[in-house]
């Protein structure tokens, strides 16, 4: 972490690029980091810090891995410009099986057929995906719907509309094909859900799909090639 010269740093602000385990939210990667700060600030400075910022620009799931901008101090200033900033995805999708919440959070609800599903056909269907398009958000989500995450509502069983989103998928390519797997890369703006993506591959398929692995590559200018993970964060605080 070259970008941190001093514990000083992350009172003036500073955008963390961190490497989001599996299973983790992104509160849990805030919670973690503002602690640690915090008990640093404390013990190389002598200070309490009560109000000290820590914030993050755009949720990951926590069955998704890969980067999330963490910001520190005067930085969580930037964090609605980062949250606006164009993302990039590496995502795997299985086909042929469907779950409520898209993706492996809920059991499998429906069987469909994938044979007549070959590698140009799914080339063909990811293409059309490139551009401006209403993207219906999934009903496990942290979507807010009347003061409560849309999550609360489907695992209580409770019926929720869902309004769509305009999205824009400025480009998308088929990465691995393994049936009933494949892996796409997809570049695409703020408030798209690459499960929601997942169910709509499917359903162009005349078939069903739900995903099974996501790695967020890409916010911005910041790459998971510049992140660091928590233990890296965590060795650097020890030297400062």
């Amino acid at each position: 972490m070259k970008f941190i010269d001093s514990i000083e740093d992350f009172q003036k602000g500073i955008v963390l690029p961190i490497n989001k385990p599996y299973e983790w939210t992104s509160f849990d990667v805030v919670k973690k980091i503002k602690n640690q700060i915090s008990k640093k600030l404390r013990q190389k400075l002598n200070i309490r810090v009560r109000n000290f910022k820590v914030g993050h620009a755009g949720t990951l799931d926590p069955l998704a891995e890969g980067l999330v901008l963490v910001c520190t101090g005067k930085a969580t200033k930037k964090i609605n410009e980062l949250m606006l900033a164009e993302k990039e995805y590496v995502a795997t999708i299985m086909l042929g099986k469907t779950t409520p919440s898209f993706d492996l959070e809920t059991s499998y609800d429906h069987t469909y057929p994938i044979e007549h599903i070959n590698e140009n056909m799914v080339k063909e269907v990811l293409h059309n995906f490139i551009g401006e398009q209403q993207q219906t958000p999934p009903v496990f989500s942290a979507k807010n719907i009347n003061g409560k995450r849309a999550y609360e509502y489907a695992r209580k069983g409770e019926e929720v509309e869902m309004k769509s989103n305009l999205i824009t998928i400025s480009d998308i390519e088929l990465v691995a094909y393994n049936m009933p797997y494949i892996s796409f890369r997809v570049v695409c703006s703020k408030g798209t859900y690459i499960r929601s993506m997942a169910r709509d591959i499917g359903e162009k398929l005349s078939s069903g799909a739900l995903l099974t692995k996501l790695t967020r590559t890409r916010i911005g200018n910041y790459t998971i090639e510049s992140s660091i993970t928590l233990q890296e964060f965590e060795k650097k605080l020890v030297i400062l």
